[in-house]
């Protein structure tokens, strides 16, 4: 039984890290409380609530996290603080021993969030000060279709991973593949259109897996998505080469509402390494989905995730994906270093790349990206195109997103309050000062 009178006048912070999917849950977390009553804090004001999301993709993200926690205790005092996502599940006891945390929340428990809350300020009291079941319970999907403070939706449509490739430690912290049922997921999107969303973003963790809880298509749920009236664009955060069809890049390609930008993990372009990594496709396939979709898709914007130092990379492995990387038609590389994770199979394997190799191979790789993204936005610029504008932060530029992805901004000169969430026509002009975006002007 949820009190609601212990939520009514209070304040809320919230804190995320990670991925999209992160991004997606704390606004969803965010919009229940609201319901309840609870007021997001303004900036320097104290917070009757503190949330943070976390992240355990990397070592370097497990320190974020203890930073970020320590850092809104000492901001919020007396805050009541809860900490969930991917670092709380697998680090739950550690977490829970962070002075100023009262709460610790695993991937099952998180969706129960206002219940714990309700419990442990309505006197019934918390029986532990972390809840966490084990990766084989994590059975539980906490639907997420919600904004926040963004102009775009972010559409929650599968949770967990069966792949359990070596060097990564989300099956742990997430759970086995799981998903809700494409007619709920369209009713997610139906309401996020009469809530005015113009853009959609499918997220998850291994979002070409949808279907093994229901036995339903990934390219059905696109299909039925592309039908709901008011949503004008759709996009797919990130697929597994091996789980990204022919039939979907084709259907992609003519549909009314899925935009031509596809996300595509790599990892790395060597054979030898993949195999190491325990990732399920080779480098033939990748690169014959890359040239599928720029076959059909010319103009699409394709990143791609790459990962560097990993053991096992040899000296000639990282050549083999630079080359690679290089010869196929990607706009736009992620690329992040190695990192041990404890408990992944990985740390048998006994070639070891030393940090400064790791750095080195960074810096090659993100100055070929940069290369091949403004190539990319060159191509476009004097063409005219449809961008979906997002309300400008103080001080900055308005700025937006074409079909394809081109970040373009206007001048302050040209901004217009009533741009924000509005699909307009503009000419792309010249690259602004760094080169992150491309100048527009509103067509007409």
């Amino acid at each position: 039984m949820i009190d609601t009178s212990a939520f009514q006048g209070k304040t809320a912070a919230y804190f995320t890290l990670g991925c999209k999917l992160n991004f997606s849950e704390t606004s969803t977390f965010g919009k229940m409380l609201e319901e309840l009553g609870v007021r997001t804090a303004g900036k320097g004001e104290q917070a009757d609530i503190c949330l943070i999301n976390t992240c355990s993709v990397t070592e370097v993200a497990d320190h974020k996290c203890r930073q970020a926690i320590h850092r809104m205790v000492r901001q919020h005092p007396g805050a009541f603080v809860v900490v969930t996502g991917c670092y709380a599940q697998l680090e739950a006891e550690t977490v829970s021993k962070i002075d100023g945390v009262d709460l610790v929340l695993g991937s099952n428990e998180k969706a129960n969030l206002v219940q714990f809350l309700s419990d442990a300020w309505s006197g019934a009291g918390l029986d532990a000060k972390y809840f966490v079941q084990k990766t084989k319970d994590i059975r539980s999907f906490a639907p997420s279709c919600s904004r926040g403070n963004r102009t775009r939706f972010f559409l929650k449509v599968q949770d967990g991973c069966d792949y359990f490739c070596t060097y990564c430690t989300i099956p742990y912290a997430r759970g086995f593949s799981r998903n809700p049922s494409i007619a709920s997921l369209v009713a997610q999107a139906r309401r996020a259109a009469v809530e005015g969303g113009k853009e959609i973003v499918l997220t998850g963790v291994n979002i070409g897996d949808f279907g093994k809880t229901t036995g339903e298509r990934f390219l059905d749920l696109v299909k039925a998505l592309d039908e709901v009236e008011g949503v004008s664009r759709y996009r797919i955060s990130s697929l597994e080469p091996d789980l990204l069809s022919d039939e979907l890049i084709d259907y992609c390609a003519q549909s009314r509402a899925f935009m031509p930008h596809f996300h595509i993990p790599l990892q790395s372009g060597s054979d030898e390494v993949l195999r190491l990594m325990h990732r399920h496709y080779d480098r033939q396939l990748f690169a014959d989905k890359i040239l599928r979709i720029n076959e059909v898709m010319p103009d699409a914007f394709i990143g791609v995730d790459v990962m560097v130092g990993c053991r096992g990379e040899t000296p000639e492995c990282f050549e083999e994906t630079y080359d690679l990387l290089d010869a196929l038609p990607v706009v736009q590389l992620h690329v992040f270093p190695y990192s041990e994770r404890p408990g992944t199979s990985a740390l048998s394997i006994p070639y070891v790349v030393d940090e400064k190799d790791k750095k080195q191979r960074s810096k090659r790789l993100l100055d070929l990206s940069d290369r091949k993204t403004e190539a990319f936005y060159a191509r476009h610029i004097g063409q005219q195109g449809e961008v979906l504008f997002e309300k400008a932060t103080r001080g900055r530029a308005m700025h937006g997103f074409t079909r394809n992805y081109v970040r373009v901004e206007l001048s302050p000169a040209d901004m217009r309050a009533e741009y924000d969430n509005q699909i307009m026509t503009v000419t792309l002009g010249a690259f602004n000062h760094d080169k992150s975006s491309l100048k527009a002007t509103i067509h007409g």
